[in-house]
């Protein structure tokens, strides 16, 4: 008997309703031009009775318990009571993108995507049937300074979970069918990367920051990922994890001590391989500002990227920075977007950031924006750089940044595996552990004067490198900023 496929009509009077709300959409919001902004709407005014925000809440206490294996591996728990029956575990080594080989940028990447793709006893259908039998997952990234491996589960599977954890953490395969899979899907996602600016700008702007160091060199190329093998991965495998070089965060509602009896049960008698890794050297700034401009042909937006060396992850500028940053462009309500978005209409977005690494740090500012303003908008860039240099935030701007800034963070790390996570960064960029729980009330206690020392330092427009990715015709644009050459 032969099946048809059920075919619904779709009913005369819903069409034309849906025809009448698409006329009415289109006529109503006309699309806008390349880079300009919607349409702002009109300002609320708020009642004059509102009762003033509350206090922020605290972090709860984590209660963590620190501990070091015969080993060396280092483990912490944090024991959660209440909340859901669930196990997280984070393992972090010390070693991602910036020890990557400098022939195969981005080589971390693969790494640890393939972690769980078979081990030395377990296929990865193995591995998938047997976290899907345990209600749980695994998974595993790669940033500058480690590689991270995370697994999550229900607290009745925590033993069987953490063998296989350790399975994966321990005895990877690197499987030649599973690596050329892995390869042939990030060839294909390097090629949608490519094809956008953002991935150029930020390629050129690593360059131009941190010049050789390997920190300036961790975007993934195509001769990087086809030049990477099983071999080379199993070889980076066995320099990078080593027990003394790892941390082990397990979180849930388990005791001390039954915790550091699944530490000891799945990683107690891991001995890490003979081969080591060079240490990641601290990064030579460059000598000056840079000025670079890579050419994309016919492109109507300039990809604009602003920026200069910053410091450690466990300076103690950080978290004023932060707060510096909150102000000028780390949110929707910042400078940054009011100036260049709200005001200007030269783009959708403006933002800024300090991106910071164990071993140094950048602050970059960055906006897409329509090919007629590029010089004007790097102008706005930089009138608002020097007002926060020259006049102090006021009580009420520098409030509302600590308001966002600590609720940010309190918000992203109110659930257990964040907890987990954000410990075990932490600990790979150097910080200690109580960084975490001690951050809001850091934050609350920033000054308007470290706000302003930080600006001082850090958003001198002069001492800004700016790469442009656009059409060759902004050159003329660029010319009252500074001498720009191609990338190389």
């Amino acid at each position: 008997m032969e099946i048809r496929p059920v075919v619904r009509r779709a009913r005369p009077l819903a069409l034309a309703l849906i025809a009448c709300l698409f006329a009415a959409t289109v006529h109503a919001q006309p699309a806008p031009g390349p880079g300009a902004p919607p349409a702002a709407a009109p300002p609320t005014e708020l009642p004059a009775d509102l009762p003033a925000y509350g206090p922020d809440r605290p972090l709860p206490e984590l209660g963590l318990v620190e501990h070091r294996l015969d080993n060396g591996l280092t483990v912490w728990v944090v024991p959660r009571a209440g909340g859901l029956p669930k196990v997280d575990y984070v393992l972090a080594v010390r070693g991602g993108l910036a020890s990557d080989p400098a022939a195969l940028p981005g080589m971390s990447n693969l790494l640890a995507g393939l972690l769980q793709e078979g081990t030395t006893t377990r296929s990865s259908v193995q591995i998938a049937e047997e976290l899907q039998r345990l209600g749980a997952s695994i998974g595993a990234s790669a940033g500058s300074d480690g590689v991270f491996v995370t697994a999550s589960g229900l607290a009745t599977s925590a033993a069987p979970l953490a063998a296989v954890f350790a399975d994966v953490v321990r005895h990877p395969a690197f499987p030649a069918n599973e690596v050329q899979l892995a390869k042939t899907n990030a060839l294909q996602g390097l090629k949608a990367m490519q094809a956008q600016p953002a991935y150029q700008a930020n390629r050129a702007m690593g360059r131009v920051l941190f010049g050789d160091h390997p920190y300036g060199n961790t975007l993934p190329t195509e001769a990087g990922i086809e030049g990477t093998d099983a071999a080379g991965l199993a070889a980076a495998h066995a320099a990078r994890f080593h027990p003394e070089r790892a941390l082990l965060v397990i979180a849930g509602p388990l005791t001390g001590d039954a915790a550091l009896a699944l530490a000891q049960s799945a990683f107690g008698d891991w001995r890490g391989a003979d081969a080591t890794m060079d240490e990641v050297a601290t990064p030579v700034p460059p000598r000056g500002p840079q000025y670079v401009l890579v050419p994309r042909s016919g492109s109507v937006q300039s990809a604009v990227r602003i920026g200069r060396p910053a410091f450690d992850a466990d300076d103690e500028r950080a978290i004023p920075a932060a707060l510096a940053n909150t102000i000028l462009g780390g949110g929707f309500d910042s400078r940054l977007m009011r100036n260049l978005r709200e005001d200007k209409g030269y783009t959708y977005g403006a933002g800024s950031s300090f991106g910071l690494r164990a071993k140094g740090g950048a602050f970059q500012a960055q906006a897409d924006v329509r090919n007629e303003v590029t010089g004007a908008a790097i102008g706005e860039f930089f009138k608002e750089f020097e007002q926060m240099r020259r006049v102090a935030v006021d009580a009420d701007e520098l409030q509302r940044a600590k308001r966002f800034t600590a609720g940010t963070y309190l918000f992203q790390n109110q659930l257990q595996g964040a907890v987990a996570s954000a410990l075990a960064t932490n600990w790979v960029l150097g910080r200690p552990a109580d960084y975490l729980s001690r951050y809001v009330d850091r934050a609350n206690a920033v000054t308007a004067a470290q706000v302003q020392s930080v600006a001082r330092e850090f958003f001198d427009p002069r001492q800004q490198s700016i790469v442009v990715v656009g059409d060759a015709a902004v050159a003329e644009q660029l010319k009252p900023y500074g001498t720009f050459g191609n990338a190389e």
